[in-house]
């Protein structure tokens, strides 16, 4: 965990130096919404349509930042000084502590400016609080090792939303269905089923991404 904790700690410092991935995806975010925003005017939608394009904006604002979670050990060369500090599974677990704290960051400052231009109601806010949570798990447990594959290959820019979005797609549909539920108000109860799929999705792809991503890194 040590080790761990120093992969994390160096991304960390790395990007508030650099501020490249925050500041990129501050400017998504930002335009994205702005552009829903003009879309939408002033015509009232129902909340179960800012549901989906809620995730939307999250799904492609992931595409967008943590690609570059390995690209940028290739690009600088500190790829081979990590291989010799630490552990495939610590370097893997430290770069996805790392997104998911970036992810998660970031999903609270969409939500914010979201809600504030479309004026989204969560009428169950506890149940809308932890499909946030689940998705960001899982959001990150796979485009962490998609990132780490395609920091291996020539067109790193067009091959990530290729592979991206089929390993997501039945995420995003379960994620879209348990926020329109919580929009409406249903009891927890009722998103019991959709939190199980959440949470089996990421105890699956976290699994097989630590397992996968020794032979990944030591290509």
């Amino acid at each position: 965990m040590k080790l761990t904790y120093s992969v994390f700690r160096k991304d960390i410092r790395s990007e508030i130096r650099n501020r490249y991935v925050i500041n990129s995806l501050l400017m998504f975010v930002i335009i994205t919404i702005s552009i829903i925003k003009f879309s939408l005017g002033d015509e009232k939608v129902e909340d179960t349509i800012l549901s989906g394009l809620f995730w939307i904006v999250i799904f492609f604002s992931a595409i967008s930042g943590l690609a570059r979670v390995f690209i940028k050990e290739e690009e600088t060369g500190t790829s081979m000084a990590l291989k010799l500090s630490a552990a495939p599974t610590e370097i893997f677990l430290g770069k996805l502590l790392f997104n998911f704290i970036l992810t998660f960051s970031l999903n609270i400052v969409i939500f914010f400016l979201f809600w504030l231009i479309t004026g989204i109601d969560i009428k169950n806010f506890a149940a809308f609080f932890v499909t946030v949570i689940l998705g960001n798990f899982g959001i990150v447990a796979a485009s962490t090792i998609i990132a780490a594959i395609i920091a291996k290959a020539n067109s790193k820019g067009t091959l990530y939303p290729v592979l991206a979005f089929p390993v997501l797609l039945p995420l995003l549909l379960t994620l879209i269905d348990a926020t329109k539920l919580a929009s409406e108000g249903v009891p927890m109860t009722e998103l019991f089923g959709d939190f199980q799929i959440l949470v089996s999705y990421t105890v699956v792809i976290t699994v097989i991404s630590i397992f996968l991503f020794r032979f990944v890194w030591e290509d």
